[in-house]
């Protein structure tokens, strides 16, 4: 028998559904608590609300998993090429090695975007910010494939606008980063993997050869890997709320690069460059900082320690640490805020302060220094974002049109004045 909530109201007595996920996740539905009672819930910031069912992610804070389809991302990190995991998100199923090569193949022959969009990227000053480059770039892929707004559109017309945006958003984001620095656009090259072409088009010159490491090309598609997708976080169910009217994808997708761009979101690798810097000019005193960091009183917050999800410790970070400390030994680089972090690293791990509370090194941290490493400067860093969850947004707006889910509408409690009649401007 199915378990079932109770809600006592004005003295009656209101039953309510018990919904059970496939990991014995546990809801109580009140899509109908309106209609038959007049009331509604109030959950500020939606912490408690779940606003679909979803086949795509599963994540358990409390104990640290992250699964993709019912795949940890401990295998997927591993093994997985970062299209692979994108096929996965938003097909439902690990490829074929002929389904794998098609997606390939179709994503290849799309990675070049319209030659009028050189002219918008010549319009944006020198310092513009790459995250607002980026969500205009890809919301006017829209006015480019008109066909993309058709809500109707045939499965062939679906999966090509998703190829589209798969193939084309490396190189709007790579050349977000060569406008800013007035350096020479460059176009990608068919014969490279998805991780490959997109280094090469943020840093090669067209006066050079330019080589990539192999640990490099590794460490970027396993941070790609690791952003993939993170269940209903802000960007993913703006992606869907923005979706649920219609939209199309590019502007869906343009709209959850703008949440993504919020520093509460997408920043907080960013944050962690910051405070490096601030602790390295303050004279490189890692004991003193972190003193800082144990004094209540004390507004400094050590960036890139702990999570608000992951209770423990985060999956990902497990997994990125080995990356980051491969490609900072293959690279050889001297660099004192790198010296800091390793030095934060070690306290973090080994501090009772910081186990106690779970203040471990998370994904952002060790994000942030492997991009630091790669010479990617920090207002890139949640463009890098964004490129590495692109398949998780579009798998949840997928899935959502798939569904047939209705428009978004929250509701609210109003707080504001009660009628009141109009006052003729002479007399107020």
């Amino acid at each position: 028998m199915s378990e079932i909530a109770k809600i006592e109201l004005e003295g009656q007595i209101h039953e309510l559904p018990v919904v059970v996920g496939s990991e014995n996740e546990k809801a109580i539905d009140i899509s109908a608590l309106r209609a038959k009672t007049g009331y509604i819930t109030l959950d500020f910031g939606y912490k408690n609300t779940g606003s679909t069912k979803s086949a795509i992610t599963y994540l358990d804070g409390e104990n640290g998993v992250l699964r993709y389809r019912g795949y940890p991302i401990e295998q997927l990190a591993e093994k997985a090429s970062f299209l692979e995991v994108a096929y996965l998100l938003i097909y439902g199923e690990l490829p074929t090695k002929a389904q794998l090569d098609n997606f390939q193949s179709s994503i290849t022959k799309h990675t070049l975007v319209h030659e009028d969009m050189k002219q918008f990227f010549e319009a944006y000053p020198a310092k513009a910010h790459p995250m607002g480059v980026l969500a205009s770039m890809v919301c006017s892929l829209s006015t480019f494939y008109p066909e993309s707004l058709n809500p109707n559109r045939s499965e062939a017309e679906f999966d090509l606008t998703i190829h589209r945006l798969l193939a084309k958003l490396p190189t709007l984001a790579a050349w977000s980063y060569k406008n800013a620095m007035r350096h020479p656009f460059m176009y990608p090259k068919n014969n490279m993997e998805y991780c490959e072409n997109f280094l090469y088009m943020m840093f090669a010159m067209p006066t050079e050869e330019y080589h990539i490491d192999p640990v490099v090309i590794s460490a970027l598609n396993k941070l790609l890997i690791l952003h993939a997708d993170h269940e209903q976080n802000c960007s993913a169910s703006t992606v869907r709320i923005v979706g649920s009217s219609q939209a199309n994808l590019y502007a869906s997708i343009s709209a959850g690069i703008s949440a993504l761009w919020g520093p509460l979101h997408g920043g907080a690798n960013q944050a962690v460059i910051e405070m490096l810097e601030k602790i390295h000019n303050d004279g490189g005193d890692v004991d003193k900082w972190v003193a800082k960091a144990k004094d209540k009183e004390d507004p400094f917050r050590l960036m890139g320690f702990g999570h608000r999800v992951y209770k423990n410790f985060d999956p990902r970070a497990t997994i990125i640490k080995k990356a980051c400390d491969d490609v900072l030994e293959k690279l050889g680089i001297v660099d004192p805020m790198l010296d800091i972090a390793k030095k934060l690293e070690k306290v973090a791990l080994e501090d009772d302060y910081f186990k106690s509370r779970n203040l471990y090194p998370n994904v952002d941290f060790y994000s942030g220094i492997i991009y630091r490493a790669l010479g990617i400067p920090t207002e890139m860093f949640t463009v890098m974002f964004a490129l590495g969850r692109l398949p998780g947004w579009i798998a949840q707006w997928k899935e959502m049109i798939s569904n047939g889910e209705p428009i978004g509408r929250p509701r609210q409690v109003y707080v504001g004045a009660t009628e009141r009649d109009y006052v003729d401007i002479e007399k107020r």
